[in-house]
């Protein structure tokens, strides 16, 4: 183990071929010129001539071949990148040190080597039904957002759509064969604006985070007379905890995701909780284990609770977490809005919402809607008390 961690720099786009392993090789061999000492770890340029233009001059590191199913694989050879002191969303082979790369790069800035490496903003776990619903297309390779936010620098490369779809006609994104299909599919141009769209915010959002952690904006306060006083060395605001109640439906993985989006922008951890009848299904236990994964690579607490009762075991746990926020699912459509407990009236609303909002004042409560029931639109409905609601 080194004594000091190496320093990571993620270049970030919204698609392949927008420039991010040219602009990452640029400032590689610039590295070099400045005297330091460069090796190429992996390098995947995708046939890319000037691509692999930047690369000359770079030590390549040899790769490992790894046999699995009778065919030889490549994959970064993780002690040999140690042994020579010098795509971040891959599942490597079967057979290597990590089964997926990104844990490959925790160990070489763990050595004290400084890291670049490139991700397109789909890779990202907690934008994986953003990106599906935007595109129609499941991407089924992601990283965990906490490798970008370790990241030291975030270096966005961006690009029009129209720019890029240029490119692509050109051969150089993809090999002309494979031009028509990317046209027709991942790459029509209201899918790259609104993959742009998403990459630009997420950077604008990792920016803001990191300036508030660095910057704690100090509360003043004032003495009788009015004048302000010494400020506080911190603020000493009420911390935000939100808690996101799933089920063991294939859907609730959105409500997870979506809850650790709204954490991170309230710098606020995230409890996951799953109310269970005794005696779960194989099944149950399966889509179970999914939740435990995802919760594991989101860095949210995944809490099991069995009882009958749903609306009893969310309070009690809300209670004693200290829960600011609850976001649960969409409400089946024989209920709607309407049996929410918004618009008054003499009778008791029983529903799990409603006994919410009456058992947890001051505690916002947010409907994350299910995409498969409306079109584009409005994420959230989000609840601040019994007495109304505005959609988010």
């Amino acid at each position: 183990m080194a004594d000091e961690r190496g320093r990571l720099k993620v270049f970030i786009g919204m698609a392949p071929g927008v420039g991010k392993t040219y602009r990452m090789l640029q400032e590689g061999k610039a590295e070099a010129d400045s005297g330091r000492d460069v090796a190429i770890g992996y390098l995947e340029p995708h046939g890319r001539a000037e691509t692999l233009a930047q690369a000359d001059g770079l030590e390549l590191i040899p790769r490992r071949i790894v046999e699995y199913r009778g065919k030889p694989l490549e994959e970064m050879d993780l002690a040999a990148v140690l042994a020579r002191k010098p795509e971040l969303a891959h599942t490597n082979a079967p057979g290597v040190e990590h089964e997926k790369r990104y844990e490959d790069v925790r160990d070489v800035l763990e050595a004290g080597f400084d890291v670049f490496s490139t991700v397109n903003v789909q890779h990202l776990e907690s934008l994986n039904d953003q990106v599906t619903q935007l595109t129609g297309a499941r991407v089924r390779e992601t990283i965990p957002d906490e490798v970008l936010s370790m990241a030291d620098e975030v270096v966005l490369i961006d690009l029009t759509p129209e720019a890029l779809i240029a490119r692509l006609r050109a051969g150089k994104v993809y090999r002309p064969e494979r031009v028509p299909a990317a046209l027709n599919n991942f790459f029509k141009i209201e899918n790259l604006a609104a993959l742009r769209e998403t990459a630009l915010r997420q950077v604008a959002e990792d920016v803001e985070v990191k300036r508030l952690i660095r910057e704690p904006s100090p509360i003043v306060r004032r003495d009788e007379e009015g004048f302000a006083a010494t400020p506080d060395a911190a603020p000493q605001a009420i911390a935000e905890r939100l808690l996101a109640l799933a089920t063991l439906a294939p859907h609730s993985e959105r409500i997870v995701r979506r809850a650790w989006r709204s954490a991170q922008r309230l710098d606020a951890p995230l409890d996951v909780l799953v109310v269970r009848p005794p005696g779960p299904s194989p099944e149950d236990r399966e889509r179970l284990e999914a939740l435990r994964r995802l919760a594991a690579m989101l860095g949210a607490r995944l809490r099991v609770e069995e009882g009958e009762d749903v609306a009893a075991v969310t309070i009690a746990v809300a209670r004693e977490l200290g829960t600011t926020y609850v976001l649960i699912g969409t409400p089946s459509e024989r209920r709607g809005l309407g049996r929410l407990g918004l618009r008054g009236g003499g009778g008791r609303d029983l529903s799990l919402l409603g006994r919410l909002l009456r058992e947890l004042p001051g505690v916002d409560v947010r409907i994350v809607t299910d995409p498969t029931r409306r079109g584009r639109g409005a994420e959230t409905v989000r609840v601040g008390d019994p007495g109304s609601a505005s959609s988010e």
